[in-house]
């Protein structure tokens, strides 16, 4: 993407906010986690500000700040309400911004994931994503009783047999993600007649069976659930690391990265570009987003106060796999618009606090890149692949039914 094109803007939904602490604030909620009106006015208040999307944190396994096991803190926020249903239930009180719950790949089967994703993008008309996700955490793998995994320490992630676990859980989440775009694409759009004087409501020759056999699934298909309105929703992940840089590479349409600064955006970008060329998908558009956790007032020294205020509330440092940014919305607009130069095309922001900062983000951030000429001035599109520039694909059945029908007339 030009360094000139209008920014890309999602935000990161995440109970209270990314802080461990930020349900401590007075302008929290944490009386409301749990009800449908919070999320339905996070969502609408991102939507004010013309943001692409909204991603909502998930997991199978309740928060925990120990990997490998359960911790018995109570001075954090524990439990969480299922993402793709929260999504279901705000999607039709949403007009234009684009809803991407996060799903679980290791322990969900594709079938279901495919119709729940499918059904959603229907209650958003065509505005509905899936950031997919594996899970390494042995806790995890108890709740379900099917496999189990060897907790890892940290001194041994980089180790052969370590980095041989994850990449066994991202080649699954490969497959997951193959299936669930064969079934979304396993009725064809025309599928449905709906004719009550002939009392054809099917038509059958234009459901297909997807037939998939792999290492992880043997799934038949078709799905019970008609193509989704934008043919294929929105496929999101996250990456740190050459393994899940792959997936994105391969099977995603929007990459989310963790950079610290520029020249860092600038590797991960060209090593996401080139498993995209070795994964020949030169042609297609694939975004790349660099994720920021953001505490943002509108003076510096009032960001930096909040925020150690937090960190003391929380009785150590907030630390994020992603960049912390503390400052100004202006500030922070500089920082964007610097590191899109590096190739991003746009950025997740991670909100320290709920709502104080998303509303920083939605009302304060936006005018200036808007002043800036990086973000729109108002919603163009309808759907979420609008949105970001991303055409309806056609139906692979489709067109593979319509190849053979012109080589049987020849």
């Amino acid at each position: 993407m030009s360094p000139d094109h209008p920014l890309h803007l999602a935000v990161a939904l995440e109970g209270a906010g990314w802080h461990p602490a930020a349900w401590r604030e007075p302008e929290a909620r944490p009386d409301e986690l749990f009800r449908a009106r919070y999320w339905a006015d996070l969502v609408a208040e991102a939507e004010e500000g013309l943001l692409d999307f909204v991603t909502i944190e998930d997991s199978l396994g309740i928060q925990s700040t120990d990997f490998n096991d359960v911790d018995d803190r109570v001075d954090q926020v524990r439990g969480r309400l299922d993402a793709v249903l929260v999504a279901a239930r705000v999607a039709p009180l949403t007009e234009r911004i684009g809803i991407v719950p996060t799903v679980v790949a290791t322990h969900t089967e594709p079938f279901h994931l495919s119709k729940a994703i499918a059904t959603l993008d229907y209650a958003a008309t065509g505005r509905a994503g899936l950031r997919v996700q594996i899970s390494a955490k042995p806790y995890e793998f108890a709740l379900f009783g099917r496999r189990s995994a060897q907790p890892i320490r940290v001194q041994d992630f980089e180790t052969p047999d370590v980095q041989a676990q994850i990449a066994d859980r991202f080649r699954e989440a490969a497959d997951y993600i193959e299936v669930v775009r064969r079934l979304w694409d396993s009725w064809e759009d025309d599928a449905e007649i709906r004719d009550a004087a002939t009392g054809r409501f099917i038509d059958r020759d234009k459901l297909h069976h997807i037939d998939f056999e792999g290492e992880w699934f043997d799934v038949r298909g078709p799905s019970i659930t008609p193509r989704p309105p934008q043919g294929q929703p929105i496929v999101a992940a996250l990456g740190h690391a050459t393994i899940p840089y792959r997936l994105i590479a391969r099977a995603a349409d929007i990459g989310f990265v963790t950079p610290h600064d520029r020249d860092q955006a600038r590797a991960i970008v060209e090593e996401i570009r080139a498993e995209q060329e070795s994964a020949c998908r030169v042609g297609e558009k694939l975004h790349v987003f660099g994720d920021l956790v953001v505490f943002l007032d509108e003076e510096p020294r009032a960001a930096a106060e909040r925020r150690a205020r937090l960190d003391e509330r929380a009785g150590e440092p907030f630390t994020s796999d992603a960049h912390l940014f503390t400052g100004t919305p202006s500030e922070l607009a500089d920082l964007l618009a610097d590191w899109r130069h590096a190739g991003l095309t746009g950025y997740r922001l991670r909100p320290g606090t709920i709502p104080h900062d998303l509303e920083q983000i939605t009302r304060r951030l936006v005018p200036e890149l808007q002043a800036r000429g990086l973000f729109r001035i108002a919603y163009q599109a309808t759907t979420l692949r609008g949105h970001l520039g991303l055409p309806r694909p056609a139906n692979r059945y489709a067109a593979a039914a319509a190849d053979r029908d012109a080589l049987s007339a020849v």
